[in-house]
């Protein structure tokens, strides 16, 4: 293992300039353009739009969205980064609609 350089698992290059999708610890959900990043996985992100949770229901997201401009996502808050061209939502297989 000696002279080996450590690898990122994960590698936000192939990422700059693209829009993404991050998911924070708490639940908050930020899309925008990233713009840099460092080795602790600070990002930062430009034309950034949050997407607000319903107050009823924190779990879930509704449509409402709040425009943050350009921004900083510390490290320590990034739970999951995701590209957002190629990506859609479909519904939840798993879940049981409710009778009314």
């Amino acid at each position: 293992m000696a002279g080996r350089s450590k690898e990122s698992a994960l590698d936000l290059a192939k990422f700059v300039d693209k829009s993404i999708r991050v998911k924070l610890a708490g639940g908050r959900e930020v899309v925008g353009v990233l713009k840099g990043y460092d080795q602790l996985l600070n990002l930062v992100l430009d034309e950034a739009v949050e997407h607000l949770r319903d107050p009823e229901d924190p779990m879930r997201v509704t449509d409402a969205t709040r425009s943050l401009g350009l921004i900083v996502c510390r490290g320590t808050s990034v739970m999951l980064v995701v590209p957002t061209a190629g990506t859609e939502e479909i519904a939840n297989p798993f879940q049981q609609e409710m009778e009314g």
